[in-house]
């Protein structure tokens, strides 16, 4: 089934406070490509996975290792929680915008009942000099009720301080599990949809994945949707609507896959992409040359 191509909405459509915008603005059109697209650096692994993800390149568990790849890769911006922000931006302090997240788990409990606590505020973020606060949000969890509380609590003060947010959507529990997976299409798109509800700014999501196997498990139609990749992440980015879109990398995939996956989601209408194990489980030379391929990638499509 075709999907009409997709534009993505412009900083100027879109209705927000003068301070979300002047914030958007930087992030956009001052660092990363500068062209109406973003590229960012998370860093948030070590608190979500513990050290593990270090173990392919030792030198990444120094936060400075990704300070450094994000200011000489000219990233739109890092991703850390408050206690590494706190620690080890100051000799970045202005080369490297931050993007602080104000909540957070282990991944020792299992996900069947996911919620991630309050572990900052927005003054905070303010008072260390982010241009945009992230907050993960578990759709379909059974604590998304509390989830959606915290996370009004949080819009709220974002808007108070003119901070954008982004929103970290993320399916999750036994009843996305029984309907298809958190990486279904069903799962994707809803959670695409949800962020764009309850007010995010921009998304960030996962790649849908299309498991013909499980896709029977999907509520109607989306059990009788058979979607090329392309389509699926066309009809994910449909979803949000007027949340600006940013698809991630996950786990760190070979050259090939990475860029292809980059162009999928670019031609898709999302505005940009956040590639963290990607890029920083690479050697210090080959990240930057990684980064500057995706970068000259992300030029064709310029606001």
């Amino acid at each position: 089934m075709a999907i009409t191509k997709l534009r993505r909405p412009k900083l100027e459509e879109l209705d927000l406070s003068l301070g979300k915008k002047t914030r958007l603005y930087r992030l956009m059109f001052q660092y990363g490509p500068a062209n109406g697209t973003l590229l960012f650096l998370p860093v948030d692994q070590g608190l979500e996975h513990g050290p593990r993800d270090f173990f392919a390149n030792p030198d990444s568990i120094d936060p400075e290792f990704q300070l450094r790849i994000a200011k000489e890769g000219r990233y739109s911006g890092v991703v850390f929680h408050v206690g590494i922000a706190q620690k080890y931006l100051k000799e970045f302090a202005g080369q490297v915008p931050l993007v602080l997240k104000l909540n957070g788990k282990t991944d020792i409990p299992s996900d069947r009942h996911a919620f991630s606590g309050q572990t900052a505020s927005v003054e905070e973020a303010v008072r260390l000099g982010a241009d945009a606060v992230g907050y993960t949000l578990y759709i379909g969890s059974p604590a998304q009720d509390r989830d959606f509380i915290q996370f009004f609590h949080i819009r709220e003060e974002a808007e108070r301080f003119g901070v954008p947010i982004i929103v970290w959507a993320y399916p999750r529990g036994e009843a996305i599990e029984a309907k298809g997976g958190r990486d279904s299409l069903y799962a994707i798109d809803y959670a695409a949809r949800v962020a764009c509800e309850l007010g995010a700014d921009v998304v960030k999501l996962n790649l849908p994945k299309l498991d013909e196997e499980r896709s029977d498990q999907a509520r109607e139609p989306y059990s009788r949707l058979r979607y090329s990749e392309e389509e699926a992440v066309r009809k994910v980015v449909r979803s949000a609507g007027k949340t600006l879109v940013l698809f991630s990398g996950g786990e760190k995939v070979s050259d090939e896959q990475l860029l292809a996956k980059a162009k999928i989601v670019m031609d898709a209408g999302a505005t940009g992409l956040i590639f963290g194990r990607n890029m920083w489980q690479r050697p210090y030379t080959e990240a930057l040359r990684m980064t500057d391929t995706i970068k000259r990638m992300m030029m064709d499509y310029s606001a």
